[in-house]
C-alpha cells in the first residue's frame, strides 16, 4: 500500500508568516528615536537601497546590479522591510511574471538629509571615499525625478 500526503498552507497561515517577517519594531526596547530609527534603517543594506532609489534606480534588477552587489535574498528582504516601514512603495510594471517598480515615499525622501550627512562625514573622516555621481532623486509622489546632490 502506498500513501501520498499533500501538505498545504491556508491563506491565514501564509499571512501570519508574512506578517512575522515584516513586523515593524515596537518601542518596547527603548524610547530613544535613534535606537528606533536604527531598528528600521540601521542595517548595512537599507540605506544603500534608499541611496540607489535616490539615484533613479527603480527595479529589482537595477538595485541588484548596484556596485556593492547586495545578495538577492537580502535585497528581497530589505525591500519588504522598507515597504512595511512606509519608506518605499512598489507598483507593478509587468504582469507576467509580475515585476515591480520601487519608489521612495515622503518618509523615504526625508532620509535624504541623513544620506547627505553620511556623505559629508565619510568624505571628511574616511580617506579615499568620494561622492558617487548619481544626482537624480526619485520623487515618492510619482512626479518626475528631480536633481539632488549629496556632496
Amino acid at each position: 500500500m502506498t500513501c501520498t500526503l499533500q501538505v498545504t498552507s491556508t491563506a491565514k497561515q501564509k499571512q501570519r508568516r508574512k506578517s512575522k517577517k515584516t513586523k515593524l519594531p515596537s518601542l518596547s526596547r527603548s524610547l530613544c528615536p535613534i535606537a528606533n530609527a536604527l531598528e528600521v534603517i540601521g542595517d548595512k543594506w537599507s540605506l544603500l537601497i534608499v541611496r540607489d532609489l535616490f539615484h533613479g534606480k527603480t527595479t529589482y534588477g537595477e538595485l541588484a546590479n548596484s556596485f556593492e552587489k547586495i545578495p538577492t535574498n537580502i535585497l528581497a528582504d530589505r525591500l519588504t522591510r522598507l515597504e512595511a516601514a512606509g519608506i518605499i512603495t512598489r507598483s507593478p510594471y509587468q504582469e507576467r511574471p509580475v515585476r515591480y517598480a520601487y519608489t521612495l515615499t515622503e518618509k523615504g525622501v526625508a532620509l535624504g538629509d541623513i544620506l547627505h550627512a553620511l556623505v559629508q562625514w565619510g568624505k571628511r573622516y574616511i580617506p579615499g571615499t568620494r561622492q558617487v555621481n548619481h544626482p537624480v532623486v526619485a520623487d515618492g509622489n510619482g512626479h518626475e525625478p528631480r536633481k539632488k546632490n549629496f556632496a
